[in-house]
């Protein structure tokens, strides 16, 4: 008789993770309110009626209800003009009652995504987008971190997952992922990093070396099997709408990696969904709760 050899992975559970985040977040939010202190107040800023920013800001409105945050949501037509939009952002900068705030991307193009970016006070950008917190991931005093790398990291060290002296291959530099995911695991991870992005040649040679594979590109089943290394840690951050008839919604959401073919190769996965997505509001709690003990000690 053949022997077959079994090859068995841990699925990364992110929503199990963010649901015990959350339960950590409420507590702290219960004994603020016993001793009087601060509740914490998150405002959402969203533009235009764009149906996937309106289920991202749903979904941000009932993480806060579940841990017990205030909150103030502001809805504004896309054809709001720059500079209003601005004015409304500094009226929320100048509200002692908010700790921190969000304005929901995309934005209309007339709309500069820096301009407004920068506009907001830093110790209120729970996003971590701003330049002043974006550089001080590579700081001795980190800030308020980009939310789905800082996210990312939270799922590797509360899997147990080792990144010093790893060889760690990040596909995709965007500012609000890779690039910052980058920096995070040079810096906290202690990890050797490599980062590709759309002008690099031969992909496969670099993810197939990757004791880490953190993929954020947008390219649903990019990563096939073969470009991955027998025993990796494969992080999937990528998040598509795919539709199609032969889903029962009409369309499904899908990630970076062919996860069928690659998981039999991995140690450690996500999925998609269920991965890397539910730590994004979490960090963004987490990112609300920070501002505000940060602010209202």
């Amino acid at each position: 008789m053949q022997d077959t050899v079994q090859t068995s992975y841990t699925l990364i559970d992110g929503k199990k993770v963010a649901i015990d985040i959350k339960n950590e977040i409420a507590q702290k939010v219960a004994e603020r309110k016993e001793a009087g202190k601060k509740v914490p107040h998150l405002a959402i800023i969203l533009v235009g009626d764009d149906g996937a920013s309106q289920t991202y800001v749903d979904n941000k409105v009932k993480a806060c209800k579940s841990v017990g945050f205030h909150y103030t949501m502001m809805r504004f037509a896309d054809t709001i003009s720059e500079e209003k939009l601005l004015k409304h952002i500094d009226h929320v900068n100048n509200d002692d009652d908010v700790d921190g705030f969000i304005v929901q991307l995309p934005l209309p193009p007339h709309i500069s995504v820096e301009r407004v970016t920068e506009k907001i006070r830093s110790d209120k950008d729970v996003d971590g987008f701003t330049n002043h917190n974006f550089g001080s991931i590579i700081s001795k005093k980190p800030l308020l971190m980009p939310a789905t790398p800082f996210g990312v990291m939270e799922l590797l060290r509360r899997y147990n997952i080792e990144t010093e002296g790893k060889h760690a291959v990040v596909v995709g530099a965007s500012r609000i992922t890779g690039a910052p995911l980058s920096m995070m695991l040079t810096e906290i991870g202690h990890a050797t990093v490599t980062i590709c992005h759309k002008y690099t040649k031969d992909l496969a040679t670099f993810t197939r070396a990757a004791d880490i594979l953190l993929v954020a590109v947008g390219k649903p089943g990019l990563i096939t099997a073969d470009m991955v290394k027998e025993g990796a840690v494969v992080i999937d951050i990528g998040t598509t709408r795919v539709e199609g008839p032969e889903y029962p919604k009409g369309w499904a959401i899908k990630g970076d990696v062919d996860f069928k073919a690659v998981a039999p190769k991995a140690s450690y996965i996500t999925p998609v969904p269920g991965g890397v997505g539910p730590m994004t509001i979490a960090s963004l709690l987490f990112n609300t709760l920070r501002a505000t003990e940060l602010q209202n000690p």
